[in-house]
């Protein structure tokens, strides 16, 4: 009796591990799901053009590898390669890879991808001169960031501050604090730094340097 009391409990405790195994699983399919359903017309929902922080301070950045995290459709990244950068993007979304190569054949230029789940993904140690991030949020992978990067590398990263609230429904928890990105690189040179809210929206943008 007691032996049949413990092979249910096991199977029981087995059933339920295996359960939210497969709902962690299929969380993650969730999420490509939603942002290539986003970027599955012909429409760049961002547009082609790069934010205008960069364009302003790329002239600092140290030439060679960039990672282009959370690249999406791939303005600020084939913006980059177009200044002569080598340029790798990761995104979760096919979709949004391809149009990211349509847009470097656009530009003449070539650019590399690779479609990952970031949440999942290890950033390799001194191995990039740039890093890039823009209006995606994962604070603890920003905080991966400076042991990625060459010594003498820089980030750049720019998203929606707490001011953004003011202007659109978006959620708390994916816009920054003041001064948060400060506090973050806050072991590195800061090179830039601006808070932008023009009334319509508003963003924090830094580069620094390891």
């Amino acid at each position: 009796m007691k032996f049949s009391l413990d092979i249910r409990f096991i199977a029981f405790f087995t059933a339920v591990f295996l359960l939210s195994s497969i709902n962690s699983v299929l969380a993650h399919p969730k999420d490509k799901d939603r942002w290539n359903n986003k970027y599955g017309n012909e429409i760049y929902l961002f547009g082609e053009k790069p934010i205008p922080f960069l364009v302003e301070n790329f002239h600092l950045l140290p030439k060679g590898k960039v990672l282009d995290i959370a690249m999406g459709e791939g303005r600020n990244g084939v913006y980059l390669a177009k200044q002569g950068f080598d340029v790798l993007g990761l995104d979760i979304s096919e979709k949004g890879l391809e149009k990211a190569h349509r847009l470097a054949k656009k530009n003449n230029v070539n650019i590399e991808t690779q479609v990952v789940d970031l949440e999942d993904f290890e950033l390799e140690p001194n191995t990039y001169d740039v890093i890039l991030c823009t209006y995606y949020m994962q604070r603890d992978l920003y905080k991966k960031f400076q042991s990625a990067l060459k010594l003498g590398g820089m980030i750049v990263v720019e998203t929606y501050n707490v001011d953004y609230l003011k202007y659109a429904r978006f959620n708390r928890k994916w816009a920054l604090d003041t001064n948060e990105l400060l506090d973050i690189f806050k072991d590195m040179r800061i090179i830039r730094y601006q808070d932008y809210d023009d009334g319509k929206e508003a963003y924090s943008s830094i580069i620094a340097q390891k």
